[in-house]
C-alpha cells in the first residue's frame, strides 16, 4: 500500500518522537528501584555523615531508598571508579568531597577524569576545616591539603600521619596519639562541644558560627582559606532529565529551614544552585589544589 506524502511524513516524524518520549516517561518515572549512593570514605567520617542525611532527604523526597554504599580506599578513587564505571541510568550515585579536586594533580595516572567522566547534579554544603588539638586524614585529603596549605604560608614544619580516615584519625587525636589535626567541623563538633578537643581556629577567611570565639587562621596568615564541600555526582551521560529531577529534589530539601539548621548545627552552610555551579566549584578546586600540591612535591604513596 502507498501511503500520502503528508501521512508518511507525519508517520516518520511520530516514530522519530519516540525515543525522546521515551527517555522522558523514564525520568518521570525515576526512581522506579533503590539508588546507591556511593561514599568514597570509611563509616563515621565528613562524607559518610553527610551521605546518610542526603540519602535520607533523598529517600523522603523521591519516595525510594537511597542506600548508602561506603567504598573506602586509594584516597577515594576505588569508590570514585565505581561509579564512573556504573550504567549512566541514575541508579549509582557519588558523594564527592575535596579528594575529586585533588586526585587530578597528586595521582600520575588514574583510570578516569572527574571532571570528563562525572555528571555533577548538585552541590550541598561547604563547612570550614578546624585546627584541633589533643594528623592529617590519608594522603592527598581535604586535611592532609589544609595541612599542606599551612605549612606553607607559616613556613612551618609539621610531621604528617597519614590515616585511612577521620575517624581512626580522631581517635588518635583524643587519646593523645597525634597532637594535632585539621578536620572539617562536622565529623568533629561534638568532640569539641563535649570538650574532648580543642579549637585553635577555623580555616575559612570569616568565623564560623558554631564557634564564634575561634579565630579564622587568615587573621594569622592573611588569605588562608579552605572549606570542606560536599556534592552529588552521577556518570557522565546520565539523562538530563534524570539530572534535573535529582538537581530540584537537592535543591528543595536543601531550601527547607530545618534542613538549614541541621547542617548549621554542624558547622555546615548548605550549597544550592544549579549542576553548573558545581561543576564550577569543582573545577576552581582542581586549579587550587593542584598548585598545593606542586609547591609542597606531594606524591601519592
Amino acid at each position: 500500500m502507498k501511503l500520502p506524502r503528508r501521512q508518511f511524513l507525519h508517520l516518520a516524524a511520530g516514530a522519530a518522537a519516540l525515543p525522546a518520549m521515551s527517555r522522558i516517561a523514564r525520568a518521570q518515572a525515576y526512581p522506579a528501584r533503590p539508588v546507591r549512593l556511593i561514599a568514597p570514605f570509611a563509616a563515621g567520617g565528613n562524607v559518610d555523615l553527610v551521605a546518610r542525611i542526603m540519602g535520607e532527604l533523598l529517600s523522603q523526597r523521591l519516595g525510594q531508598p537511597f542506600i548508602i554504599e561506603n567504598r573506602p580506599g586509594a584516597g577515594t578513587n576505588i569508590g570514585t571508579e565505581a561509579v564512573v564505571r556504573a550504567p549512566a541510568d541514575g541508579y549509582t550515585l557519588l558523594l564527592a568531597s575535596p579528594p575529586a579536586a585533588i586526585n587530578a594533580t597528586l595521582y600520575e595516572k588514574l583510570n578516569f577524569n572527574f571532571i570528563r567522566d562525572i555528571a555533577p547534579i548538585a552541590s550541598v554544603i561547604r563547612a570550614p576545616f578546624v585546627m584541633e588539638i589533643n594528623p592529617s586524614a590519608g594522603i592527598g585529603t581535604g586535611p592532609h591539603l589544609a595541612g599542606e596549605l599551612f605549612k606553607i604560608m607559616a613556613s612551618t614544619k609539621i610531621v604528617v600521619v597519614h590515616y585511612r580516615g577521620t575517624g581512626p584519625a580522631l581517635t588518635d587525636l583524643i587519646g593523645g596519639q597525634v597532637q594535632l589535626y585539621f578536620d572539617a567541623i562536622p565529623a568533629s563538633i561534638e568532640h569539641i562541644k563535649a570538650g574532648k578537643l580543642r579549637a585553635l581556629a577555623v580555616t575559612t577567611i570569616t568565623r564560623s558560627e558554631l564557634l564564634p570565639e575561634t579565630p579564622p587562621l587568615s587573621d594569622f596568615l592573611p588569605d588562608y582559606d579552605v572549606s570542606f564541600w560536599a556534592g552529588i555526582g552521577a556518570p557522565k551521560n546520565t539523562p538530563n532529565a534524570v539530572i534535573d529531577r535529582l538537581n530540584q529534589a537537592i535543591n528543595t530539601a536543601l531550601a527547607d529551614p530545618k534542613i538549614k539548621s541541621r547542617f548549621a548545627d554542624l558547622g555546615g552552610t548548605v550549597l544550592t544552585g544549579p549542576p553548573a555551579d558545581f561543576s564550577k566549584l569543582i573545577a576552581d578546586d582542581t586549579e587550587k589544589w593542584g598548585k598545593v600540591i606542586r609547591a609542597a612535591n606531594i606524591k601519592a604513596e
